[in-house]
């Protein structure tokens, strides 16, 4: 099946948006590693610390002198590494807060691996409220002239170099949007378009299209936003789930400038139209519905999948159910034969996989992580602990997964897997890997390896696994070390010459294998 197509607007490399590519997927077409399993030595890794909040990274391209960077936006600063070396080439603070010390760090991520139970918790707890709570601006592109688009609570912020024809040099500011008190909320996910403009969503409903130069926007509410989304904030506030906006995830855009991005209760499809942000059918806008039992909404950023002429064409999200059901939209026009599925809410909605990990009779399971896309593919994981302790229910016990993910006692288990089959047109299990973690990784496909890898553990240590794409068995596993190599909820990703790359707790790793 054909890739997803690259938007000649962003940095020309593998990886320069966070999940990849405008349409989100988190795959790509070149060769990973292949294995062998081992406990890898220090000279098969390479580490920066960095500082909190670096879930991602974005790839350049080439500057004039060949040489690439990877840019990396955090809590605390923004900063560019080396591609080759992972060296820190400049830093650029931001914020009220100080980069933390170095040494602070080692014992955090100490004290995740040596404190057991009731004192593992409350330190988990504490870094929580130290690193997590507040965090500003998760997602970001590099374009094509080597800036970087952040998105902030308030705005838009774009970062480059001193020295454009210096990679090295230091990190300026370059502009700042700074959102109109009309539009409604915090900036929540960051794309682009196919003919060049940043497009931001807001958690209270609204969506931006604006010029890269901060000159000019479109803005436009999406339906049910100004009747819902003040008050569903508030209520999630009060239930103790902060961050549970009416729109709680990023958004994707495909190559006709349509823009997909899921509300509480609702997928939308937006339409970038080259002059103004469209919600109208004629223009190939449209809004669905989709199963949400637990009130809270999908928390997966929408991806895409179809992309030939002869393909089948659909948007992917794991809806809201208390069992998260892995769920295809048609993305155009509804086959006129097509007949609404039993129990879905919408006729738009073209499949819908329980991802129970095999057990039909699993009570909940969430996801808080993009549903991985590769062909007609789709495959969640388990982010849900084995065990979870009195006063942690709920929304809570999410740190378990986060920060304790390697302690058995709460290490889940469980990768699933569905696939379109487009002869019958149905969507049918693929197959479920009982036997990997994934405690809170987004994990990634090679299509070139057929593997898909994920940041797992196993016996307090955290691995890179590496599971085959058709079959779902373990086809080896990298014992990479301690708690300084937890993924904590950022994704897995294959660098422009075939190594895992990936942010961590406080740091950037890279596997050399």
């Amino acid at each position: 099946m054909n890739i997803g197509p690259r938007n000649p607007f962003l940095a020309d490399s593998g990886y320069p948006i966070a999940h990849g590519r405008c349409d989100q997927q988190d795959n790509t077409a070149l060769a990973g590693p292949s294995g062998p399993t081992e406990t890898l030595p220090p000279d098969a890794i390479q580490y920066s610390w960095v500082g909190s909040g670096h879930f991602g990274g974005c790839t350049s391209g080439p500057y004039a002198d060949g040489r690439r960077v990877i840019w990396s936006n955090g809590r605390q600063n923004i900063v560019k590494f080396d591609y080759d070396t992972l060296e820190i080439l400049a830093t650029l603070p931001i914020g009220d807060l100080p980069a933390t010390p170095l040494a602070e760090l080692e014992d955090h991520v100490g004290k995740l691996d040596s404190l057991r139970d009731h004192d593992a918790i409350v330190h988990a707890i504490t870094l929580a409220l130290n690193f997590l709570v507040g965090l500003d601006g998760v997602y970001s592109l590099l374009d094509c002239d080597h800036t970087l688009f952040v998105g902030r609570q308030g705005g838009v912020v774009a970062f480059g170099d001193t020295d454009p024809d210096d990679p090295a040099s230091p990190i300026i500011e370059r502009g700042y949007w700074d959102k109109p008190a009309h539009i409604e909320g915090s900036i929540v996910g960051v794309n682009i378009t196919f003919d060049g403009r940043i497009v931001v969503s807001t958690d209270h409903g609204w969506i931006v299209c604006l010029a890269r130069d901060f000159s000019e926007y479109s803005a436009i509410q999406l339906p049910g936003a100004a009747e819902h989304a003040a008050a569903h904030w508030a209520h999630m506030l009060a239930s103790g789930r902060q961050g549970y906006g009416w729109v709680r995830t990023s958004l994707c855009v495909d190559d006709s400038n349509g823009i997909y991005v899921s509300s509480v209760n609702h997928t939308h499809k937006v339409v970038w139209t080259g002059q103004r942000l469209s919600l109208d059918e004629a223009d190939g806008a449209w809004s669905a519905p989709y199963r949400n039992g637990n009130g809270w909404g999908s928390g997966t950023t929408p991806s895409l999948m179809g992309f030939g002429p002869d393909e089948d064409r659909f948007v992917v999200i794991g809806d809201g159910d208390d069992v998260v059901n892995i769920t295809l939209f048609w993305r155009d026009e509804i086959p006129h034969d097509w007949q609404q599925l039993p129990n879905a809410p919408s006729r738009r909605i073209a499949g819908i996989g329980p991802a129970n990990m095999g057990n039909p009779d699993l009570p909940a399971i969430q996801t808080e992580q993009s549903i991985t896309v590769s062909g007609y593919g789709a495959m969640t994981v388990n982010n849900e602990a084995v065990t979870v302790p009195q006063g942690l229910e709920g929304s809570r016990a999410r740190l378990l997964c986060f920060f304790l993910g390697h302690d058995p006692a709460y290490t889940p288990h469980g990768l699933h897997k569905y696939e379109w089959n487009p002869t019958t047109r149905t969507f049918e299990q693929a197959w479920v890997c009982t036997n990997v973690s994934s405690p809170n990784s987004v994990p990634f496909v090679s299509q070139a390896s057929n593997l898909v890898y994920t940041c797992g553990a196993r016996d307090r240590q955290w691995t890179i696994e590496a599971i085959d794409w058709s079959t779902g068995q373990s086809a080896f596993h990298f014992v990479v070390g301690g708690s300084k190599f937890n993924t904590l909820g950022g994704g897995i990703t294959i660098d422009d010459d075939g190594r895992i790359l990936y942010g961590t707790i406080f740091g950037k790793t890279r596997i050399l294998r």
